[in-house]
């Protein structure tokens, strides 16, 4: 449906001390899609830092909630409602601890995977059946907490493959827009650090 805005959400946590962090990478891509397309970032709305325009001749509001990770849903389910986003037309992309990076997987629905923000999205918006991309992380090391972990830096050595994922991330979120999270699937559900194939199963309830 060409006329039907789609709405593009990036997790991560507002504010400059946060926005180097893995748990951020949300928010990158957010940046990388709005700098390849000549958006900006201007307006606040509905507690989310929204670019609106046109990707692959849709039109898009791309939005970083503003809400801090665990609050996420507050703003996503109301900038859904004021643009009148019916769930098809809906993508969440987040940082996933469980898969490697320079892994890129998307999902057309399932559960939350633990993920405080997307667990915010889905008691705020009350529906799992809708699109989101997750964005390896990889695990902490040792006996590194997580919580830690999610709140550092990407090391030297993995920036360069983040930022190609990154770019991988964007160019699967150009296949949604252009033909839905099946496309979007087929095409990116990958790991750009090496060969191995991403199972592309939607079934899974659980969000893994």
């Amino acid at each position: 449906m060409i006329g039907q805005r789609y709405l593009l959400v990036g997790l991560g946590n507002p504010g400059l001390p946060y926005q180097l962090h893995r748990h951020n990478i949300g928010f990158m891509l957010m940046d990388v899609l709005a700098d390849k397309n000549r958006l900006v970032f201007s307006r606040m709305r509905h507690q989310a830092l929204i670019a609106t325009g046109s990707l692959a001749d849709r039109p898009v509001v791309l939005a970083k909630p503003q809400t801090f990770m665990n609050a996420s849903g507050s703003a996503v389910a109301r900038l859904a409602r004021f643009y009148r986003i019916e769930p098809q037309f809906l993508l969440v992309a987040y940082d996933d601890l469980d898969l490697p990076l320079g892994t890129v997987r998307f999902r057309a629905g399932g559960g939350s995977g633990g993920h405080k923000g997307m667990r915010s999205i889905l008691e705020q918006l009350g529906e799992q059946q809708f699109a989101r991309l997750r964005i390896g992380i990889g695990r902490p090391p040792g006996r590194m907490d997580p919580a830690d972990y999610v709140l550092e830096r990407f090391l030297p050595a993995e920036q360069e493959l983040r930022d190609v994922v990154l770019q991988e991330a964007a160019g699967g979120a150009m296949s949604f827009l252009q033909g839905g999270i099946e496309l979007a699937m087929s095409r990116h559900n990958r790991c750009v650090g090496g060969t191995e194939l991403v199972n592309q199963s939607v079934g899974n309830s659980d969000g893994t």
